[in-house]
């Protein structure tokens, strides 16, 4: 189980580097992007564990635009978002189905 779990953590990561900047997405956006849309709560425990600065985890966010956890430091959650641009009240996205990122199609692989 603990190599599912490594891939799975691998997933997530490449789909949370692919959100652009000043576009966000829900823990549910991106286990279904991982491969496992039931894995929002995985999610979320691999975005408060993740300490690599490549990692946007701060684009990831809750159900209907809530900020969610980040480690508890909402405030710099907040900033981050704000200095690409986003509206936040609170502790929600204001605009958030405008600003929610979906994943491009898988792309075809060469065979």
């Amino acid at each position: 189980m603990v190599i599912l779990a490594g891939a799975f953590r691998s997933k997530v990561i490449a789909v949370v580097r692919r959100i652009p900047p000043g576009r966000v997405a829900t823990y549910g956006d991106v286990a279904a992007a991982a491969g496992s849309s039931r894995a929002s709560r995985a999610v979320g425990n691999i975005m408060r564990t993740c300490r690599s600065a490549d990692v946007p985890c701060h684009r990831v966010i809750a159900a209907g635009g809530r900020l969610g956890g980040f480690g508890g430091n909402l405030q710099l959650k907040r900033e981050l978002l704000r200095a690409e641009g986003i509206l936040v009240t609170g502790s929600r996205v204001k605009e958030f189905t405008t600003r929610r990122w979906t994943r491009p199609a898988p792309r075809n692989k060469a065979t």
